[in-house]
């Protein structure tokens, strides 16, 4: 492990001696005449040139030395040309604004977009993330406004997609996997997301059928690129739930870029809103840095850092939730004592090196390690009461529980410790031949994990300990004594020190071609995945999986802007250390890794409504899972049995219409149906836990047009209720009971008092480029969602309740957003 860093150096250091041609660079950004990016905008000089990315950026290698005319073209517009003479290895900045020419009428489809609409990406601008309300704003905010895409935690980042669980999601950051903590049990716990809105430039998401250069995961991949910054920028956004600032800039030369962002959250403001009452103190930081070095015009090195904090700290002291119907009210009322204190420090560092070795060839370095410790330790007795609730109008005791027919006590204890190690090494090309490309790539992981887990939990019932259900006991009384010793209702005590070491490669080739006058996309791909567990104790085992994919997309020459998509192949998820350890804390090394073989057949639509563009995007998928690895879910929490003893399926539709409702603003409308079941032993299907039927989301911007600079921003979720889970010890086929339907509206009210064409030239507000204040309702309408049950015994029926646990009702908020 320690011989890595260095090769990985020596390595980068050998590609820099290469690289001595006599070239300089210019780069900017194209604006139209109006201010705004014009993505898919020629540049070129004699035969040679490249295309503006989706935020109007370019990057052109030139000669040097000599005088180089280019030309700055796009249908629509007036072309731009310049001349200049660089010297070698010299850096120019030209951001040119293109005037419109009003005789072209003609449109065209941008080579950017049309490249993602052909790998079936879902597409959007980070300011989208920016703007948009919601209980945790950020990117996965405006994922989970997406078809087939589900989240029921306003306090967690973390989302499911098409029946697949929260483990089964890729995250990249400038194409660097990124990795999330081990223990977090609920959303009020888990703090930050890893993915810094204010430093993104641009958020690709593929919800499934994607290509064989992306990892081994079941059902999504997310894929951030953190921008370089241009010249001196600076943000800043504050609210009752924290702050977070950025800042950024490049050197005079322009060959070093970095941008750092620092982010503080406190959940507070939810918590403290919710039945539980509490004393509550978090904790949330991070600070992460991506900084960029070009040594050559043909190398460069990229540099990703993070540092987060989570320190939880919780004391519950009471709790009263309203449950049954109008005809059988009932209630449950829990006196708490103990407290729960929990840390979760994590650290993260990747250096890249991309290296231009011809104008058809580029190879990429990039080398990983990411750290977490993390403790959990918690002694919390609850006492409750459940009982039936006075209804009687008028009664000064209206409300209040009047009989108890229910009453106990459950102390739950936990020591946990986990301390990971995961340490990559990649090297990634592309090779580009005229229609065609080749992408490949190698990668070693190597992940050290220590783990301590120490938990049990006491049920008592009107002075009788509850023991295990599954205990072979007799118990004689009164005839014989009952000496048995007293023994925890559940008990895991367990220490593991795992390694796994993977390599792992892909190798796709892609084509554009035309059927008569029908352009076709095709893409075709392997990867291969090969781990190894071992440890104390621990038999090593190996295996390897081979995961097959392809994609083909046609555009017909209609009059309509259409294209059909077929993607599927075989999908591997093999075990990560979560999925290896099983409900009594033993790492099962032989656990194979869960298949899917995947089909997804997509449309995508663009057209003209009202004069503005829309896009209607259709997809329709089927999935049938082999060797899967049966899970509970309880809050954020997922406990694998670590025994692929189940099969299962998936199939549903997902629809989404995009476009500009209102000019100038980007809208969409969603809706997904989704259908999962698992068959676990041959004893027949039953929900999954994730098994979302339907769903709808609403996703709207707006300004009062006499007031432009007032503007509105609606997030809205409708889902239907989640399966109600079991208790940890019960047989889920005795628990497929459902929760209540998700219902969720958060409104965002905001004044921009700066802005670009509203500048002050004096005074304490020079300094701005942007200001905006406003106003943000969370749940708007108050509705009382669930996201767990609490399972709760009556002593005298021997009925047990689901007790919903409800998340958090209206919430009000104020934010602030500044740029310099």
């Amino acid at each position: 492990m320690k011989t890595l860093p260095l090769q990985f150096l020596l390595l980068f250091t050998f590609f820099t001696t290469l690289v001595s041609a006599q070239t300089a660079t210019i780069k900017g950004i194209v604006f139209d005449e109006n201010g705004k990016t014009v993505p898919g905008a020629s540049v070129s000089y004699d035969d040679k040139g490249t295309l503006t990315d989706n935020n109007g950026v370019y990057v052109l290698e030139i000669p040097a030395n000599r005088e180089v005319t280019l030309t700055f073209s796009y249908l629509g517009y007036k072309n731009i040309k310049l001349s200049v003479t660089l010297s070698t290895n010299e850096d120019y900045e030209f951001n040119p604004q293109m005037p419109t020419d009003v005789e072209v009428i003609t449109t065209v489809i941008i080579d950017a977009k049309k490249r993602k609409r052909v790998e079936g990406v879902t597409s959007f601008t980070p300011e989208i993330a920016r703007r948009m309300t919601g209980a945790n704003a950020g990117v996965e905010n405006v994922l989970m406004s997406l078809p087939g895409v589900s989240g029921n935690n306003e306090l967690s980042t973390q989302y499911a997609v098409r029946g697949g669980n929260y483990d089964e999601n890729l995250v990249y950051v400038n194409e660097i996997e990124v990795y999330r903590p081990f223990l977090i049990r609920s959303g009020q716990q888990e703090g930050l997301s890893f993915v810094n809105t204010d430093l993104t430039s641009s958020v690709d998401f593929s919800a499934g059928g994607f290509q064989a250069k992306f990892g081994d995961k079941l059902s999504s991949v997310l894929d951030i690129t953190y921008r370089r910054p241009t010249s001196f920028e600076a943000s800043l956004d504050a609210s009752l739930l924290g702050a977070s600032v950025s800042v950024g800039g490049k050197s005079k030369s322009g060959r070093l870029t970095g941008i750092v962002g620092l982010r503080y959250r406190d959940n507070s403001l939810f918590v403290n809103a919710k039945e539980t009452e509490t004393n509550f103190r978090p904790t949330f930081a991070d600070a992460q840095a991506y900084l960029t070095y070009k040594i050559s015009n043909k190398f460069e090195l990229g540099v990703l850092g993070n540092v987060s904090i989570n320190d939880y700290q919780y004391q519950p002291l009471s709790r009263q939730t309203n449950f049954g119907t109008l005809a059988d009210p009932r209630a449950l009322i829990v006196f708490y004592e103990g407290q729960e204190e929990d840390r979760y420090n994590t650290y993260f560092g990747a250096l890249k090196g991309t290296y231009a070795v011809s104008e058809n060839y580029t190879a990429k370095f990039i080398g990983s390690i990411y750290q977490t410790t993390e403790k959990e330790y918690y002694d919390i007795l609850a006492e409750y009461l459940l009982g039936e609730v006075n209804t009687n109008i008028g009664d000064e005791n209206l409300g209040e529980v009047e009989f108890a027919e229910g009453i106990g006590g459950q102390l739950t204890h936990a020591r946990n410790d986990l301390d990971a190690l995961i340490i990559n090494f990649e090297h990634k090309g592309v090779y580009n031949m005229d229609e065609s490309r080749i992408e490949y790539g190698f990668k070693y992981t190597r992940e050290d994990i220590r783990d301590r887990i120490q938990e049990y939990e006491i049920i008592d019932s009107a002075g009788f300990s509850i023991r295990p259900p599954l205990e072979d006991y007799a118990n004689d009384q009164p005839y014989e004594a009952y000496d048995s010793p007293i023994v925890p209702y559940t008990n895991i005590r367990a220490q593991n020190s795992a390694q796994i070491n993977r390599l792992s490669g892909y190798a796709q080739w892609s084509k554009r071609t035309f059927l008569g006058n029908n352009e076709v996309y095709l893409n075709a791909g392997v990867r291969a995945h090969n781990w190894t567990v071992s440890g104390d104790g621990i038999k090593s085992t190996t295996q390897t999986v081979f995961s097959p994919r392809a994609q083909i997309s046609i555009k017909p020459k209609w009059k309509m802007d259409m294209l059909f998509r077929l993607s599927g192949g075989f999908y591997h998820q093999p075990p990560f250390y979560r999925e290896l350890r099983d409900s009594t804390g033993t790492v099962r090394p032989g656990v194979k890794a869960q298949q899917s073989v995947h089909i997804v057949l997509g449309n995508d639509y663009s057209f003209d409504l009202w004069g503005r563009p829309f896009t209607l995007n259709s997809e329709a998928y089927y999935k049938s899972l082999t060797d899967v690895n049966p899970y509970t879910l309880e809050n954020v929490r997922i406990r694998y049995r670590a025994n692929n003893n189940a099969i299962a399926y998936a199939y549903g539709v997902d629809l989404r219409l995009a476009g500009e409702f209102v000019p100038g603003t980007e809208s969409w409308v969603s809706f997904g149906y989704l259908k999962t079941e698992e068959n676990i032993d041959d004893r027949g299907y039953i929900f999954r836990p994730t098994d979302q039927r339907l769903k709808f989301g609403v996703l709207f911007q707006d300004y009062v047009k006499i007031i432009p600079d007032l503007k509105m921003y609606l997030n809205m979720v409708y889902n239907t209720g989640l399966p109600g889970g079991s208790p940890s010890y019960a047989d889920p086929y005795d628990f497929q009971t459902r929760l209540n339907d998700y219902k969720r509206a958060d409104l965002g009210v905001s004044y921009v008092l700066i802005h670009d064409k509203k500048r002050k030239e004096s005074g304490w507000l020079k300094p701005f480029k942007e200001l905006t204040i406003g106003a943000e309702i969370f749940n708007m309408f108050d509705v009382q969602n669930s996201i767990t049950n609490t399972f709760v015994r009556d002593v005298y029926t021997k009925v047990q309740y689901a007790i919903p646990n409800y998340l958090s009702p209206r919430v009000y908020n104020v934010r602030i957003t500044a740029k310099f």
